[in-house]
């Protein structure tokens, strides 16, 4: 199964609690935080719900 690398680059403060919650489920929450999943459809939706504070890299 293909991995992704997820790294947050833009911090959560101000954002709505929904997208703070879906960045912990991701595992990050703090800057510079740099976590890998396997892509399945589950994390590829919560990385899309968030992408603007995040930066992706496929392997």
């Amino acid at each position: 199964m293909e991995t992704i690398k997820v790294t947050q680059v833009k911090s959560a403060i101000n954002r709505p609690e929904r997208q703070k919650r879906t960045l912990l489920a991701l595992g990050l929450g703090k800057l510079n935080r740099t976590v890998e999943h396997n892509a399945t459809p589950q994390i590829l939706g919560m990385v899309n719900k968030v992408q603007h504070m995040l930066r992706i890299e496929k392997y």
